[in-house]
């Protein structure tokens, strides 16, 4: 067990004792599954806090006590590759953005758990520009946007607090926590926070593929909470399904909406995972595929395996439309061996199932191609 206080050398002048649990004031939702492996191995494959004091390392407290106060500003700092960024315990609300420069960039919660350090906004996509410009639209509205390649995070909460019985003269209710581009992203414990698409798991373009690991993590929404064209693999992950008080029937939401472009072999893969509800029993599906208007080639593919379904899902139709011109009968959905209430099948042809040989095909080995970010704790 870690001690009550973790010390950190949070500039080159001195050291800050950062209280375990301080300044997390969005105590939204559970940590993730099995949190506390995070404490055996907190700054994954780069050692103690202490290992990595070096010109690339920059430390970040809103108190006053790193090199900067907000994570925009480091990032800003942080020109070139390889930097790693340290954050404080607190609640960082800002918009952040990594372009596609600064790769292989790392960002360390230092607390003891991904609530600790917070960093949250609120624009959704039909919220006005403050320049008088238009709206942000879906992909403006993330509070934390990475372009580039090679970023890890770890216990770290990315949320979007945007909500819409506060602002029921806004229609585009789409608020994104984070939106990843990036080859090579990887994220482990970490916390996403949102209601319509918190989580865009996503590409710089649709030619290009992105691979993204979330390990041991924590999502939750409603609206397709997530979404996007990466090939993403989400390992023992806890997807979490809200209520809601603006819709009186089911459905009330989606958790997947993957849009893979069909040139790319592989999508979304769920792996021992599990999904819970705070809403009534069968108000959610597992997934709807996305093809954007702008994409005559996308055909969404989703693998759930071994993971656990609750009563929250509509174990009957599990699948539904986004355009009626790309039913999901004609995507890449599929399921194998998942357990829970959500998962009986009780209409066989509405619960596609991998045979033992096509799952040998579904693995985070197979979508990730030679890159092994479990290996990095």
């Amino acid at each position: 067990m870690p001690s009550p206080h973790l010390q950190l050398p949070f500039s080159r002048r001195g050291f800050l004792m950062a209280s375990a649990g301080a300044g997390a004031a969005l105590a939204l939702g559970p940590v993730p599954a099995r949190a506390a492996d995070a404490r055996s191995c907190p700054f994954g494959r780069y050692g103690s806090p202490a290992d990595r004091l070096t010109e690339r390392t920059l430390y970040v407290d809103s108190h006053g006590q790193g090199d900067f106060t907000t994570v925009q500003a480091a990032v800003t700092a942080a020109t070139g590759s390889g930097w790693t960024l340290v954050i404080a315990p607190g609640t960082y609300r800002e918009t952040v953005s990594v372009d596609r420069s600064r790769t292989e960039m790392t960002w360390l919660g230092a607390g003891d758990g991904p609530r600790d350090v917070v960093i949250v906004y609120d624009n959704a996509a039909g919220t006005p520009k403050p320049d008088g410009s238009g709206t942000y639209g879906t992909t403006g509205s993330a509070t934390t946007t990475v372009r580039a390649d090679g970023f890890t995070a770890h216990r770290i909460t990315f949320a979007n607090d945007f909500l819409r019985a506060e602002h029921p003269e806004i229609s585009g209710t789409q608020a994104v926590a984070i939106k990843v581009q990036g080859d090579r992203s990887a994220f482990h414990h970490c916390r996403f926070l949102g209601h319509q698409d918190t989580l865009y798991a996503d590409s710089n373009s649709s030619t290009l593929f992105a691979r993204q690991y979330f390990s041991h993590c924590y999502v939750e929404g409603d609206v397709d909470f997530v979404f996007g064209r990466a090939t993403a693999v989400y390992e023992h992950c806890h997807f979490r399904t809200l209520t809601r008080t603006d819709l009186s029937s089911a459905p009330y939401g989606f958790v997947f909406a993957p849009s893979t472009e069909g040139a790319n072999p592989h999508g979304y893969l769920v792996l021992r995972g599990r999904v819970t509800s705070e809403a009534p029993d069968a108000h959610y599906k597992v997934a709807r595929p996305w093809v954007p208007s702008s994409s005559a080639t996308a055909r969404p593919m989703l693998t759930v395996r071994e993971t656990w379904l609750g009563p929250g899902i509509d174990a009957a139709a599990p699948y539904a439309n986004m355009r009626a011109d790309h039913p999901w009968q004609d995507q890449r959905f599929a399921e194998y061996r998942n357990t829970g209430p959500g998962a009986e099948i009780t209409v066989p042809e509405n619960r596609p199932q991998l045979t033992d040989e096509e799952a040998a095909a579904h693995t985070r080995e197979a979508y990730l191609g030679g890159w092994a970010p479990w290996k990095e704790c």
